[in-house]
């Protein structure tokens, strides 16, 4: 099967059996998505979703948030991992939307990863979500389900990977593709027990063919 083919049957069999996949963070508006994903860094949506109500509710926009004290911030969000670092990044973000972009979240990546605490992936997940552009952010589970299934190869990275994806996905399929394969490795293609017997891409899946020679 050439990768090329390979990349269609995946997609075509995502399309027909997960058409609503979508972000599972809660949020309104691009300054909330961006905090809910700050915060969900090695840390379940579950988690997040648990936390930010409280968080927005007093600190509704970057202006709001720009002015409290990273312990007023590390109050409400001392359960989620690396609470005292997440705090002070969130704060110091909101300063910087607020000093730089007049309180408003950038639209690109470049831009988004001027933020305190915005890495690429961080900046890729606003842009697909909020912009619906055609940006892949790669998480510990793409990068895993990918290599699994062969949609990539031999990844050291998750540049490599998102490098490899972004070149056979086409682009209005990006942003969706992101949460197929998200959504699959959190649920389907766990990292230590995956669930093949209940995998519909088993005829596509290099691991399982590699598992039932």
């Amino acid at each position: 099967m050439t990768i090329a083919k390979r990349f269609e049957y995946i997609l075509t069999w995502f399309a027909q059996n997960a058409p609503s996949a979508e972000s599972e963070l809660h949020f309104r508006n691009p300054f909330e998505l961006l905090v809910a994903v700050m915060l969900s860094a090695q840390c379940t949506d579950k988690r997040v979703n648990m936390v930010t109500p409280s968080l927005f509710a007093q600190f509704p926009t970057s202006e709001a948030m720009s002015k409290a004290s990273v312990e007023q911030v590390l109050s409400l969000i001392h359960s989620v991992s690396y609470p005292n670092a997440k705090a002070a990044h969130l704060v110091a973000m909101a300063q910087r939307l607020v000093d730089v972009y007049n309180g408003n979240v950038p639209d690109n990546i470049e831009d988004l990863q001027t933020l305190p605490g915005v890495g690429r992936k961080t900046a890729n997940v606003v842009c697909a979500v909020i912009w619906n552009q055609p940006t892949m952010a790669v998480d510990t589970h793409i990068f895993r389900v990918s290599e699994r299934l062969g949609l990539t190869t031999h990844s050291k990275s998750p540049r490599q990977t998102e490098n490899q994806l972004v070149k056979y996905i086409p682009a209005e399929l990006i942003p969706k593709a992101h949460h197929w394969l998200l959504l699959h490795g959190r649920y389907v293609c766990q990292a230590r027990t995956p669930h093949c017997g209940r995998c519909g891409l088993q005829a596509y899946c290099r691991y399982y063919s590699s598992q039932n020679k």
